[in-house]
């Protein structure tokens, strides 16, 4: 049996994410002005076809699942890639550091700045919609963030991490990381993530925290031709 997070995206938009859903039974999508992911409910053919509607003419989507990605005729990929989902299921480091804050929709501008910059994900300006954010400002400049994206039962994607290159060095994505999952266990959630296979710093660093590997997944950037 597959376990819910195999397939990530379609758990997530299937039941805690449905509010922000398009689609239907056998394909779905965040509200591209959120985030670009999409998956199917399974391979079967009405699945794939369903996706294939799903995306506009000369728009694109991001696939993440364990297993080939497999797509419709009227989908090609644009770009693929490996990933590491990681989890963490045994308590952690308890970390306290008054700088820490929540972040609102007011510094939403400036988020995405520091997410342009430095390349963590898929982020934009409406990604807080889907979770809490926290970042640590240093005179007056956002320096380091990281929040919480996709959700299933009993899971949280732990997603964001990034650090401006003029603060590297001081820590800041090991906090805000084992902030932001701490949190996360305390509702009662496991708390999960996604890196690059070839990023292995950022690999090594969560496990120094306590993640551990789960499973490879594989990425594809999807577009369907005009």
């Amino acid at each position: 049996m597959n376990h819910m997070l195999d397939r990530p995206i379609w758990s997530a938009l299937a039941t805690r994410h449905q509010a922000f859903a398009e689609g239907d039974d056998l394909a779905r999508r965040y509200r591209p002005s959120i985030v670009p992911f999409a998956a199917t409910a399974a391979e079967d053919e009405q699945s794939l076809q369903a996706l294939g509607r799903l995306i506009p003419p000369l728009e694109s989507a991001i696939l993440v699942q364990a297993g080939p990605i497999v797509l419709p005729a009227e989908l090609s990929a644009v770009s693929t890639a490996s990933l590491v989902q990681m989890i963490a299921e045994e308590p952690l480091q308890p970390v306290s550091d008054e700088r820490v804050q929540r972040l609102t929709h007011g510094d939403a501008g400036e988020m995405l700045a520091l997410a342009s910059l430095t390349k963590p994900g898929p982020f934009t300006l409406e990604a807080l919609s889907l979770g809490d954010f926290w970042g640590v400002k240093i005179d007056g400049r956002l320096a380091a963030m990281a929040g919480e994206r996709m959700k299933q039962p009993g899971y949280c994607e732990l997603s964001g991490v990034c650090s401006h290159p003029d603060f590297r060095g001081g820590g800041l994505a090991r906090l805000l990381s084992l902030f932001v999952a701490n949190r996360i266990m305390a509702r009662g959630e496991v708390p999960y993530l996604h890196a690059y296979a070839s990023n292995v710093p950022a690999i090594r660093l969560y496990e120094s925290i306590g993640f551990r590997l789960r499973s490879a997944l594989n990425m594809a950037v999807v577009q369907r031709a005009g």
